[in-house]
């Protein structure tokens, strides 16, 4: 399998199931709570190293407890998790000053919707620290679109060095300037949000229309329940979402992005991939926590 490097964030989640989302005001009793980590690259790396490869994060934390400092706890959470589930941290940035990004979640019982609260005071992954890594150890570069100005450098820098290696980014939310990234990546995969924010009506358009501007990029969209769609070379590819009963949606994006990694990985066409990652990402929604 393949070594892959994941660059973005991990953060906290405290997830609180609700029967149904409150009302502004309301004052509602919690069905459950938990405490894991998150974030969109550690995500992506998780599943991938369950799916069976070789996966390594760059990004920041902070300085985890230990006899000489007070550190974050919240950190020991992150690196635990990723330690589990193999994930390789040689390359995180740890800093002494800041606090772990932590994400503040309402899952809907009712519905499987999530809505997230995000709070972060932490600097991002530097272009310093990127340009010191050994990429000529890796077979495949995933990029989170955040951090626009130091990301940019990164992706020139593989695309420049490495130019045969795939690159993959991820655009989920409306940044300033992000779309600077998209030359610099192989596959985009675009969220629905972001397709929606651009006044889209459809995942077909939105594709089409993305690969009638970057022609040398395969473009993907997941549409949510309703499936996903993938253009390239203006051809249109489309997948029907698999009905379930949805137990908890979060993270099922991150899913569907590493499976597409996958797939592609194995060379595999266009419409296995998202037949693939949409089964992948509706079995996630069935069930808590990430796929294992």
């Amino acid at each position: 399998m393949a070594k892959i490097l994941c660059t973005g964030i991990a953060t906290v989640d405290i997830i609180n199931e609700l029967a149904n989302y409150p009302k502004e005001d309301d004052e509602v009793r919690i069905l459950s709570q938990s405490l894991t980590r998150g974030g969109n690259a550690t995500n992506t790396a998780v599943v991938l190293s369950n799916l069976g490869h070789q996966c390594f994060w760059a990004g920041t934390c902070i300085i985890p407890p230990s006899e000489d400092n007070a550190g974050d706890l919240d950190s020991q959470i992150i690196i635990n998790d990723l330690q589990q589930h193999r994930v390789n941290i040689q390359y995180v940035q740890f800093l002494d000053s800041g606090k772990v990004p932590t994400s503040y979640i309402i899952l809907s019982r009712a519905t499987g919707s999530r809505t997230i609260c995000h709070y972060r005071d932490l600097a991002e992954y530097s272009f310093e620290a990127f340009k010191q890594l050994p990429l000529e150890d890796f077979d495949w570069f995933h990029f989170e679109g955040r951090n626009i100005e130091h990301t940019l450098k990164m992706m020139q820098l593989c695309r420049k060095r490495l130019p045969k290696v795939c690159i993959s980014l991820e655009i989920e939310k409306v940044r300033d300037n992000i779309e600077t990234l998209i030359p610099y990546a192989d596959m985009v995969l675009f969220s629905k949000q972001y397709a929606q924010n651009s006044k889209t009506p459809d995942a077909r358009s939105f594709c089409l229309e993305k690969n009638r501007q970057y022609p040398q990029t395969l473009i993907v969209c997941a549409w949510g329940k309703a499936g996903a769609g993938a253009a390239f070379k203006q051809d249109f590819y489309w997948q029907d979402g698999f009905r379930v009963d949805t137990v908890d949606s979060l993270g099922a994006g991150d899913v569907f992005n590493a499976a597409m990694i996958h797939q592609q990985l194995k060379q595999q066409s266009l419409t296995q991939s998202l037949l693939y990652a949409c089964r992948k990402a509706a079995e996630k929604c069935t069930k808590k926590g990430l796929i294992t």
